[in-house]
């Protein structure tokens, strides 16, 4: 039997351009002889279409959809994700289902059952969850198929909760002879390992082949890899997709040996990647994706300050849409170092990308000049720091309008988790590219890029050497008020991602004045990040929609003081 899992990018709500990848997907396997085609899960809407979904017409027209594409089916059966209504006149209106054809009717539909509710998750918001769990007989083989959460089961990242229904092992005691899984599965910098050990896991305990197929594209602030894969029984892959790019494997599948073997097996596709490529990978596909699908606009502009950030953004907006549809502008102050200026002019230089030179100092000072009878008596702080950063946010916006460019925001993770960037100034823009990237992460793609991916010394070494300045002040340095990046990562990763205590991170040997007051700066910083622009996710925990803290709240600060005072036990201890 041959089977082809097929990675395709749609997007959200463009019901009629979905429709189109999948029948021409169709199209191709049936010319191709392949006699099941997997395709991934809501291919028909897109995932995640969030109140998209309360949308009756949207509903509607989405199962015409569904019936147009299963009356289009010949002889190859075709398992595709979308939703289908709920016609038991309880529960939630629809389910997240696979919808199974051939020969131009539905054999029937399986439902998701596992529904996520954790991080960006919202599947049980919007679907009832499936609750039978019976082999699909297809070309007389018995499948068993499940959707997304369905096969993660209990093997998650950061385990929120746990599930008691495993449906691939349902699946298998109740007679299933091998495994399908349709995804729409968010990317993050670990999946690409954490995804496939758990698949491999999955099909050695069961004993059974597994076929997973993943979407591919990015939507708004969440990326998917594709990174479909096959399995034998014995938990050996036979196969791996591409990652973040539309691609297909071809399998030829044994149904009395149960034996699966690639027709055309490529080996790169076998071996992990580094961390750095993978990640300024996703984040290049994240950069196109949302200016193709949003239809923002098909030009960027950002600001170049001579530093590291805004260097690795530029480099890859460069990567995702073409040089010649990058401008960039450098904004010298009076405390702006020499490098400022030739730093970004050597950067845009080596890129191909049109660099703009607006100084900001006239600006600057009538500011200062308005706001001098208000601030008399008073010293130089961060107020007039800010308005600097102010200056040049209000240049990148008036150039962004006046050409209909889009604002990318180069701020790091680790600035955006201290709140060490500015309202209506440096945190301006459409999209944040790197707001998911730690500043040590930064340094690391940027040498990567160096020394794999160009192979010469695009990004300038007094870029990547110098040390991180905001440059508002006179001499300023990040150290000035920041530990050192490390550190400072490592506290972030502990308590952002890992959800560890303050005790916990303390006992990783970190200073607990210093743990102390980052978790401080995280917390007292929520106001800031809940007014920025959407940002790239890549890893297990980002800040945005999977991260929601509360504004007005008196809990910050209480559990180091409760812990202290032996009113509560540290319950990670």
């Amino acid at each position: 039997m041959r089977i082809r899992l097929e990675q395709l990018n749609p997007t959200i709500g463009d019901l009629s351009g979905n429709k189109e990848l999948i029948l021409s997907s169709i199209k191709k396997a049936e010319e191709d002889g392949v006699e099941i085609l997997l395709l991934p899960e809501l291919m028909t809407c897109g995932y995640p279409p969030m109140d998209l979904l309360e949308r009756e017409v949207f509903r509607e027209l989405i199962y015409q959809v569904n019936d147009e594409i299963v009356k289009t089916t010949g002889d190859m059966a075709v398992i595709f994700g979308s939703i289908t209504k709920n016609l038991t006149g309880t529960g939630r209106k629809m389910y997240n289902s696979a919808i199974i054809a051939q020969n131009g009717v539905e054999i029937t539909r399986v439902h998701k059952a596992l529904l996520p509710t954790y991080d960006v998750f919202d599947d049980l918001r919007y679907f009832e969850p499936g609750n039978k769990f019976e082999p699909v007989m297809i070309n007389g083989f018995p499948f068993g198929i499940t959707v997304c959460e369905d096969i993660w089961f209990n093997d998650n990242d950061i385990q929120y909760h746990l599930y008691d229904k495993n449906p691939a092992e349902i699946l298998a005691k109740n007679g299933a002879k091998a495994i399908i899984n349709i995804s729409a599965s968010p990317f993050n910098k670990d999946k690409p390992v954490t995804r496939k050990n758990m698949l491999q896991k999955h099909a050695k305990n069961l004993k059974l082949p597994l076929f997973y197929v993943n979407s591919v594209g990015a939507q708004t602030e969440l990326i998917f890899d594709g990174d479909s894969l096959a399995f034998n029984g014995k938990g050996d892959m036979k196969a791996r997709s591409k990652r973040f790019v539309p691609d297909k494997i071809d399998l030829n599948f044994n149904t009395q040996t149960f034996e699966v073997e690639a027709i055309s097996k490529v080996e790169e596709n076998f071996k992990n990647p580094p961390k750095e490529q993978v990640m300024f990978n996703a984040l290049v596909l994240g950069v196109r994706d949302y200016l193709q699908k949003s239809k923002a606009a098909e030009k960027v502009i950002l600001g170049l300050s001579g530093g590291i950030d805004s260097a690795l953004t530029c480099v890859i907006a460069k990567e995702a849409l073409g040089a010649d549809n990058v401008k960039a502008v450098t904004m010298p102050s009076e405390f702006s170092s020499e490098g400022s200026v030739s730093d970004s002019e050597k950067l845009a230089h080596n890129l191909e990308v049109e660099l703009l030179e607006i100084p900001i100092q006239g600006i600057y000072d009538a500011f200062n000049e308005a706001l001098a009878p208000h601030f008399k008596g008073t010293e130089f702080g961060v107020a007039e720091e800010n308005l600097q950063s102010r200056s040049r946010g209000d240049l990148l916006m008036a150039l962004a309008n006046k050409f209909g460019y889009m604002l990318l925001n180069t701020g790091n993770k680790s600035e955006m988790a201290v709140g060490y960037c500015t309202l209506y100034g440096d945190m301006a823009g459409g999209l944040s590219v790197i707001s998911d990237v730690y500043k040590t992460e930064v340094f690391e793609i940027c040498r990567w890029l160096n020394k794999e991916y160009y192979g010469q010394e695009v990004i300038p070494e007094s870029i990547i050497n110098k040390p991180p300045s905001a440059e508002l002040r006179p001499d300023q340095k990040d150290s000035d008020s920041l530990p050192d990046y490390g550190t400072l990562d490592a506290i972030l990763r502990y308590y952002v991602e890992e959800q560890r205590s303050r005790e916990e991170i303390i006992n990783n040997g970190i200073d607990a004045e210093i743990v102390d007051k980052i978790l401080r700066l995280v917390d007292l910083n929520e106001h800031k990040r809940f007014q920025a622009p959407p940002g790239l996710k890549i890893s297990t925990k980002a800040f945005g929609s999977g991260r929601r803290w509360p504004l007005a709240q008196q809990w910050t600060g209480q559990e180091k003081k409760l812990i202290q005072s032996g009113k509560i036990k540290d319950s990670r201890r």
